[in-house]
């Protein structure tokens, strides 16, 4: 076993720390979230004492909401695992084709609840995802502490640009959302939890999240622009704002992007 001498805190002298070394393997779909020059190579990581193995994924940037199953040594195992010199770690992510008998796995199939929270980054797709029926919390000013504690508190899935949020040790339910274009972080987020079935379109408010609420014209008609009030007939208003929606032409529109979502999530 290899040695590392260090001085003491109080400089009486030398000590001895024992070095461990594990080796740790990464999926090819978690190769994104390594270093260009660490993509493909044989990695090794030297330690001067035990810890887990979610520290271990955590140091080369690969938050534990990405990983579904670890292995040590072949036996499969939770983030709380601590690491023995020379011991082999294979991380897989969600959904990998592991080929692993009686693998524990660290993420949940199926979500207990289809509700989100997404950082300030991710406004636009969060208005999508409202329009489709989605539970999503946002504001454009949350905290990352704020972001956590909705995670924490209310049970939301995480939505983030940051990795390094989702590495919080309070996160539980989260994913990095990858594409930069909001249609696509849509899908993105339907495909991993597979909420096609959950798709409810126009019952939510794009502005506020609320829940709409079908009114009659009579109800509404003193609130209605001329036009409005001549060419439709049908309504609903978001019981958080107040907002009143009809079927316009981005009725339409969004229709069509349901389509493309399910062909493409389905795919």
């Amino acid at each position: 076993m290899q040695g590392l001498y260090i001085e003491n805190q109080d400089n009486e002298g030398l000590a001895f720390v024992s070095m461990i070394t594990v080796f740790p393997a990464f999926h090819e779909q978690l190769q994104v979230f390594l270093r260009k020059d660490l993509r493909g190579a044989m990695l090794s990581k030297s330690l001067e004492h035990r810890t887990t193995v979610k520290d271990i994924i955590e140091s080369f940037g690969v938050p534990h909401t990405e990983v579904d199953i670890i292995t040590v040594n072949g036996k499969s195992c939770d983030f709380s695992c601590h690491v023995e010199d020379c011991d082999r770690i294979c991380v897989y992510p969600f959904l990998a084709n592991s080929h692993i008998q009686e693998a524990h796995h660290l993420q949940e199939r199926a979500l207990p609840r289809a509700q989100f929270v997404a950082d300030v980054h991710l406004g636009k797709m969060a208005r999508k995802m409202r329009i489709l029926g989605l539970d999503v919390s946002y504001r454009n000013d949350y905290s990352d502490e704020e972001l956590v504690a909705v995670n924490l508190n209310e049970g939301r899935v995480l939505l983030t640009r940051d990795r390094y949020l989702l590495m919080h040790n309070s996160v539980r339910y989260g994913y990095l959302v990858k594409s930069s274009d909001h249609l696509e972080q849509v899908m993105e987020v339907i495909r991993r939890y597979r909420l096609l079935d959950e798709l409810k379109p126009f019952t939510r408010c794009a502005s506020c999240n609320g829940e709409l609420h079908g009114v009659t014209k009579e109800e509404i008609d003193a609130e209605l622009e001329p036009k409005t009030r001549l060419y439709f007939q049908r309504f609903a208003r978001c019981a958080g704002c107040g907002k009143i929606f009809w079927e316009g032409s981005h009725f339409h529109r969004l229709n069509e992007l349901i389509r493309r979502l399910s062909e493409t999530c389905a795919s």
